[in-house]
């Protein structure tokens, strides 16, 4: 970043701050600079948890249902934007980084906060709105999931739940190159043994813990 503390590639004027400031304008122009790099926004499909990305990092998704503006204090605000931003700084941070996904997901979450509230908008009224069109597992609503989204968010929250409705729900739309609908189900039926094992394996070290501190 230059010394005037602007991005070097937004067109406007320049700030005259230091590089160490942050504030409201120099966000919102951060966040314009996150969203040119969005090569492809998607708001067809059924989402967990209202947003998502594919396994290429090339599709952002959204949730159909999500209304794209919200009113706040007599003005539309865009949602879109923000939910952008915390896919795209999460999914680069475990991609090129490869920090674990709930350490990414908080650092993306802190940065969609930050946006929120240099909007002017109370993070408790953008995330009450958020929340009313959130589905989780066993929503009905649930039934057309991109079929390329990436699962590891859902993995590392080990949801297997969530993995076993969402697999119900995979649609063909969006397939890569070479792939199909019965590859991908299959993909998912094997995580779905492995997560299986994983979770027996884990009830059998607990158990065998707690054996050992009762001998004690």
């Amino acid at each position: 970043m230059p010394a005037q503390g602007c991005h070097p590639n937004a067109p406007h004027k320049k700030l005259h701050i230091p590089d160490w400031y942050v504030s409201s304008l120099m966000l919102d122009r951060a966040l314009d600079a996150v969203l040119r790099r969005v090569k492809k926004l998607d708001r067809a499909h059924d989402v967990p948890y209202l947003a998502g990305y594919s396994q290429d990092g090339q599709t952002i998704y959204i949730d159909r249902h999500l209304p794209p503006t919200m009113s706040y204090k007599g003005r539309k605000v865009d949602v879109d934007r923000y939910l952008i931003m915390h896919e795209e700084v999460e999914k680069t941070l475990i991609d090129q980084l490869g920090l674990h996904y709930l350490h990414a997901h908080q650092i993306a979450t802190r940065a969609e906060e930050a946006a929120v509230r240099a909007e002017g908008i109370l993070w408790r009224d953008y995330d009450r709105f958020m929340q009313k069109y959130v589905k989780h597992i066993g929503d009905e609503r649930l039934q057309k999931v991109p079929a390329d989204l990436d699962l590891k968010p859902y993995r590392d929250e080990h949801d297997f739940d969530l993995i076993q409705r969402m697999q119900k729900a995979l649609s063909t739309h969006g397939l890569r190159k070479g792939e199909d609908a019965a590859a991908l189900r299959q993909a998912v039926n094997q995580y779905a043994a492995c997560m299986k094992t994983e979770r027996r394996d884990r009830s059998a070290a607990k158990a065998r813990k707690l054996r050992t501190t009762k001998k004690k």
